[in-house]
């Protein structure tokens, strides 16, 4: 009789070893790929709900004149505060030849799978001066945000990118015109406390050390400013372009149905790992994406600090 009991209870520790054990760990949502596979259904089964917003994370540096360090970086960061919020999945990419509604292989043939302009829901864009993509690429980056209301956002870099096309200006709302200090130590005064994106910076000025990106070729009637650099606090320059004091940092706007997102902070790695740039960022991918609301009416330019 014992040894009947016994092997009930070995049998039953067997099965009970059998099962898996429940998991402490929430189970992450889908990535990028497997959303993808989800969406699909399966081989030939119907698509599902869309579960999260995609970002494409783009960063073609091939013709930069400084190759910056942070490049891969930045765009991990920015892959993993949409992975670890929940707020998005991202693909990243520095081929430019996906920069299109039907990407091409360099054959000329459809490329297959991956992302598109046409199933992607925003840009996280670090590009450096001359990005080689072609009349039709171009035209279809500014369909993207101008018609069909996606969200751009860029970073630092940005600026410098494509200087020899005009509608590319108009959809940033600035072009780069040196950093007269270098990497230096600076004043940024915020501008608006309220727009999710620089609203945790709080309403005081505040130090901050970057590479301070100068702008040019700007309107404020184009383009609510959000951060700017406190001139009168920076040692004099001779390559400080402008006289009344406007130096933007960090602006949003629309672009038809699009909204677009520029910040110059991001110079080095190092940056990258504050927190207050990190959510900056993800805000202002949120904002872009159209999960949060934020007014970029353009406002005119308070004046410069005494």
């Amino acid at each position: 009789m014992k040894n009947l009991i016994l092997a009930i209870v070995v049998a039953a520790g067997a099965v009970a070893l059998a099962q898996p054990a429940p998991s402490l760990v929430e189970e992450p949502a889908p990535s990028a790929a497997e959303g993808a596979a989800q969406q699909r259904g399966g081989r030939g089964g119907p698509r599902a709900p869309k579960l999260r917003k995609t970002v494409l994370i783009w960063a073609d540096t091939r013709n930069g004149q400084a190759q910056h360090d942070s490049v891969s970086h930045a765009m991990s960061v920015i892959e993993r505060l949409g992975y670890e919020s929940g707020a998005y999945d991202s693909y990243i990419r520095t081929d430019s030849n996906i920069i299109a509604k039907a990407p091409q292989k360099t054959t000329g043939e459809p490329a297959s799978g991956g992302p598109s302009l046409d199933t992607v829901d925003a840009i996280f864009f670090l590009g450096h001066r001359d990005v080689p993509i072609d009349a039709r690429q171009k035209a279809d980056l500014l369909a993207f945000v101008k018609d069909d209301g996606k969200g751009f956002v860029a970073a630092h870099t940005a600026t410098t990118a494509f200087l020899d096309w005009p509608e590319f200006g108009e959809l940033l709302g600035a072009r780069y015109d040196g950093h007269p200090w270098g990497s230096a130590a600076g004043t940024i005064i915020n501008e608006d406390p309220s727009f999710p994106a620089t609203r945790h910076f709080g309403a005081a000025p505040f130090p901050f050390t970057d590479e301070f990106y100068q702008a040019k070729e700007f309107s404020r009637d184009k383009m609510r400013v959000l951060l700017r650099l406190d001139v009168s606090k920076m040692p004099a320059n001779p390559e400080l372009h402008r006289a009344d004091g406007d130096f933007p940092l960090v602006w949003a706007k629309q672009y038809g149905k699009g909204r677009v997102f520029y910040s110059a902070l991001g110079h080095a790695a190092a940056t990258w790992d504050n927190r207050d740039v990190q959510q900056m960022y993800l805000e202002a991918m949120k904002w872009a994406l159209g999960m949060t609301d934020g007014d970029a009416t353009p406002r005119p330019f308070p004046g410069a600090t005494k």
